[in-house]
Formats: C-alpha cells, sequence, structure tokens
C-alpha cells in the first residue's frame, strides 16, 4: 500500500485574514498619501505670505518715522490714499482684505486670497523710543492660517 501525501497549501480562512490585512495596509498608506497631497501646497502659501508681508514691510519702513509736517495723527492723516502716505504711522489700520494690492492701489494677480493688515505701535528698543510694524497675512484658503512679520524702526 502506498502512503498517501499530503497536500501543503494555504485554507480559504487564511487567504480571507490575509486579504483583510492587506486590505487595511494599503487604505491606511493610501490615507497617508491622500492627507500628504491635501498638504502639499502648504509650503507654497506659506512662502508668498512671507513674501507679501516682506515687500509690505519694505514700503512701510522707507518711510520717514516721523510726520514731515509735525501733526501726527496716529494714522492717515485726511485725504491721504496709500500712493501719498509719507510716514510709517499712516500705515496703521491698513488693511487689505479683498486681496494685496500694491501702493497705488492695483490688485496682485494671483494673490487675491491674501489677506494683509498693518499695525504700528510706540514701543522702545533699549530704552530709545521706535515704531514697532506689524505685518499679518492671512489666507482665504485655511482660517487657521497667519503669518506676521514685525520690524522696529529708530530714528
Amino acid at each position: 500500500m502506498r502512503k498517501r501525501q499530503r497536500q501543503h497549501g494555504a485554507t480559504l480562512i487564511e487567504l480571507v485574514v490575509s486579504i483583510v490585512i492587506i486590505s487595511i495596509s494599503v487604505t491606511s498608506v493610501m490615507m497617508v498619501v491622500a492627507n500628504a497631497t491635501q498638504r502639499s501646497a502648504d509650503p507654497m502659501v506659506r512662502t508668498q505670505a512671507i513674501s507679501i508681508a516682506t515687500a509690505y514691510l519694505e514700503e512701510i519702513l522707507s518711510q520717514a518715522l516721523t510726520e514731515p509736517s509735525g501733526v501726527d495723527t496716529g494714522a492717515a492723516e485726511a485725504g491721504e490714499v496709500r500712493a501719498t502716505y509719507d510716514d510709517i504711522t499712516d500705515y496703521h489700520g491698513l488693511s487689505d482684505a479683498a486681496g494685496a494690492i500694491d501702493q497705488f492701489g492695483n490688485p496682485i494677480v494671483g494673490l487675491e486670497g491674501y489677506n494683509v493688515a498693518v499695525d504700528v505701535a510706540a514701543s522702545t528698543v533699549n530704552g530709545d523710543p521706535a515704531s514697532r510694524v506689524r505685518v499679518t497675512v492671512t489666507f482665504d484658503g485655511d482660517g487657521a492660517f497667519a503669518i506676521s512679520l514685525n520690524a522696529y524702526r529708530l530714528n
């Protein structure tokens, strides 16, 4: 009599368990990829916001520290528009909520989703009088996103 050889292979239960484990693994990996893809624009938005804030700061800091006429109201004087601002306190309260614009009031194409707010306040640096300029940029696509850059201007 011949001895029957036992067959080796996987049972149906082992195959089902393997398929479930592989499915869970693939789903987890796909969720990580989807999350990474969704967040891939964040560095571009952050870099653009920093560039916008830097441009506003450069414009503001190029102005005089005090009002040339001698009468400083702490904000823009009556009749002044951004193109005619002549000191840094004129920028206090500036809010470009419809997107970044240049100093002449022209919207900058492609930056409509960025909102800019400027705050200028009296301060001191090592005991010397100064003005602190804060430019805050937010992005419409992310309610929690905000970049603030600060600069100090001394005589």
